[in-house]
């Protein structure tokens, strides 16, 4: 799927909770909630913004080291959404 179309899903407040709960950390999730309640938004709104943050704003340094850590994983898509989320909140992701 492309990310367009997964990040369009967004909107949908169940796939943005299902989505989030498939990163299996359950840290993250909770502090993307309060993050996402102090902006007065839904998580997946949140999740939304914090990638349209990352797209453009993104150095290129930091858009290789994601991609190197997207070419090394069983799940790349799951690795770029906890990679940018983990930022989004001040949290390290494990490397």
């Amino acid at each position: 799927m492309l990310l367009g179309n997964v990040l369009a899903k967004f909107e949908d407040a169940a796939f943005a909770t299902e989505a989030l709960f498939t990163l299996d950390d359950i840290v993250l999730t909770t502090r993307i909630g309060e993050a996402a309640a102090v902006e007065e938004l839904t998580p997946g709104e949140f999740a939304v913004q914090s990638i349209g943050r990352f797209v453009n704003g993104a150095s290129d340094e930091e858009w290789l080291t994601l991609i190197g850590l997207m070419s090394r994983a069983e799940n790349p898509g799951q690795v770029f959404l906890r990679r940018i989320l983990s930022n989004a909140v001040a949290i390290r992701p494990a490397a």
